[in-house]
């Protein structure tokens, strides 16, 4: 069986599947891991937060009972400790970080063949914006900040299905990466609220596969620079964006928040990502 397959897992008819509450919400002030109800007897639920110096991680894990416990547990460890890795590794606030030693001419990206894939990736993002993400335009040089947590998570999603476990959320800030089932049997289902109208009825998302990445909605101002001014951005109250990996997708909302409604041109023509939120100040 291929690395990425999913498990053969028995799951309820989803025709008759009528679970309409939210499992996870994403906003400000409603950011939240809803409790799972019924879970079906072989599965093994587990969920776990994790803090690293630069963001908080919660992992929820709906594995098959057949992979055991201790098994979990391995996958578990194991997708923590690459998150803890990168944040040590690559953190560009931390001095002796590849990140910070890259920016010191100390080494070059092929040196270490993640980093050269971390680099790659944000010159993929900056062409793909129009030069709006740009990660060699920031104050004290590269800084591949807007996207370094999306790819943390994806490398920790990648560990969970290395070990067998191919049904998971991982939900870090107003950012998340989902596959497979829910603990209830059913898809993912992310509501995600509007960044100032906590009135408005939230955005409701059923996913088996996908990602949310969002820009500002902690409401934070100052922290994404336009790259082509060097002054901070404050066009947007904030930029959500859906797609299929979540390194790219926070990528893509940093862009959108630094150029305002002008990067909406992006998602045309069947790009496999859509800005759900990019609302002025």
């Amino acid at each position: 069986m291929r690395i990425d397959e999913q498990p053969r897992t028995r799951w309820p008819d989803l025709s008759g599947f009528r679970h309409r509450r939210p499992d996870l919400r994403l906003g400000s002030r409603l950011q939240r891991i809803e409790r799972p109800g019924a879970v079906p007897g072989d599965r093994i639920t587990v969920q776990h937060t994790v803090a690293t110096a630069t963001a908080e991680y919660t992992l929820l894990l709906n594995a098959p009972g057949w992979l055991g416990r201790r098994a979990v547990g391995e996958a578990l460890r194991d997708a923590v400790a690459e998150l803890r890795a990168i944040d040590l590794t690559y953190g560009p606030t931390r001095p002796e970080s590849l990140v910070s030693r890259l920016r010191r001419d100390e080494i070059s990206p092929e040196s270490y063949p993640p980093l050269a894939d971390l680099v790659d990736r944000c010159a993929a993002m900056r062409a793909a914006t129009d030069g709006w993400f740009d990660a060699w335009a920031v104050p004290g040089g590269f800084d591949p900040g807007g996207l370094l947590g999306g790819w943390a998570v994806e490398r920790a999603a990648a560990r969970l299905r290395a070990n067998g476990v191919h049904d998971y959320a991982l939900v870090t800030g107003a950012d998340l990466v989902v596959r497979g089932h829910a603990p209830h049997g059913g898809p993912w289902r992310v509501a995600v609220h509007h960044p100032t109208d906590q009135d408005r009825p939230p955005l409701v998302l059923e996913m088996t596969e996908g990602a949310v990445g969002t820009s500002g909605v902690s409401g934070r101002q100052g922290h994404v620079i336009d790259p082509h001014t060097g002054e901070p951005a404050d066009q947007l109250v904030a930029a959500t964006v859906v797609g299929p990996d979540l390194a790219v997708a926070d990528a893509y909302a940093t862009a959108l928040y630094a150029a305002g409604p002008a990067g909406l041109s992006w998602f045309r023509d069947g790009s496999e990502y859509r800005a759900l939120f990019a609302h002025r100040r």
